[in-house]
């Protein structure tokens, strides 16, 4: 199942592909696999958050952002090599956050209910 993230929709993404510091504003129309995700949290800032876009300009995420915290499947795994350039056995699971402002729930709430509806256990 897939389900569309739009571009200037308010959201911003942060994944273990880059320093944690930093997030990304969604800037493009990005299709997510719902079937690639192995675990999905949700919850909302407590206090507010300042992070840092990749030319370093603050962003600032107010308390009540809703994020939704993705771990993938280990298809989507990092493994590690040793000195020899061979496989090692740690796996790091990519991960995907995606903070939704107050202002924008709608997107959130979308992405939440399509997110539920592949769960069997709630």
């Amino acid at each position: 199942m897939f389900i569309k993230i739009k571009k200037n929709s308010g959201i911003s993404m942060q994944h273990n592909g880059i320093d944690k510091r930093h997030i990304v504003p969604v800037t493009s129309n990005f299709l997510l696999n719902l079937d690639q995700v192995a675990e999905a949290s949700f919850y909302t800032l407590k206090e507010t958050k300042i992070s840092y876009d990749l030319e370093g300009h603050p962003i600032e995420f107010p308390m009540h952002t809703a994020v939704v915290h993705l771990h993938m499947c280990y298809l989507y795994a990092l493994y590690t090599e040793d000195h020899n350039k061979r496989k090692g056995r740690m796996a790091e699971r990519q991960y995907y956050k995606l903070f939704f402002r107050p202002e924008n729930l709608d997107a959130y709430q979308e992405l939440r209910q399509a997110i539920e509806t592949q769960v069997a256990n709630l």
